[in-house]
């Protein structure tokens, strides 16, 4: 990979601001884009609301992100780190539930799924700017789910014949893929589609020492 679109990469895990005022006013920034867009998905006068909730002038909203394009990227950013902060406050047994617990809470901002879908979409087109954070972020997971499928494997939870990747690579394709289907049919439970995947290929955890299962 060459050295610019390394950096590009990098850039999109751990962000630089030009100095901290800037990038104190572009969290405030998101905190309220992520409200619009929970209410509004990525349709509609966004930028016109995000700004008149801030005092701003839609110019000095996109000034912080570069384009429309960069704020609807950095709002899906904002929301996968309040999302993993969130998990790593709770307790489980497998690296792949806290995916469907993290969809159960998605229900109720509608308006962030139908961002997240399209935008994952538009990712496929290689000129598309959301390319690279996917690419990015897709990555993560997998190396993630990798590992922590790979532990349970090596504990005896996973069976020796399944490969830790596939697993992994089934589990962030259902999740995307049954976000999806949930915009069409709100009536399907995301998570549940997530706990059928650990119910397949994980053995339950057993209980701690001197407690009856």
């Amino acid at each position: 990979m060459d050295p610019e679109r390394a950096a590009r990469l990098d850039n999109i895990r751990t962000p630089r601001g030009r100095y901290a005022k800037g990038v104190r006013r572009r969290g405030e920034i998101l905190a309220v884009a992520l409200e619009v867009f929970a209410q509004l998905g990525e349709k509609g006068a966004l930028i016109k609301e995000i700004a008149e909730r801030m005092g701003m002038s839609q110019a000095g909203v996109l000034r912080y992100f570069g384009s429309r394009e960069g704020l609807l990227i950095w709002t899906l950013a904002e929301r996968d780190r309040l999302a993993k902060e969130r998990t790593a406050q709770e307790s489980y047994t497998d690296p792949i539930s806290p995916m469907a617990a993290t969809l159960r809470r998605s229900g109720d901002v509608a308006g962030l799924v139908r961002l997240y879908v399209s935008m994952a979409a538009a990712s496929g087109f290689p000129d598309h700017p959301a390319r690279d954070f996917f690419e990015v972020r897709n990555g993560d997971i997998l190396i993630a789910l990798r590992a922590g499928l790979t532990e349970l494997q090596l504990a005896g939870r996973i069976r020796p014949d399944i490969d830790p990747d596939a697993i992994a690579r089934l589990a962030l394709a259902a999740a995307d893929g049954i976000q999806h289907q949930w915009l069409i049919d709100p009536t399907v439970d995301m998570g549940a589609v997530i706990d059928t995947i650990v119910a397949l290929v994980v053995v339950a955890a057993p209980p701690p020492e001197g407690v009856r299962p």
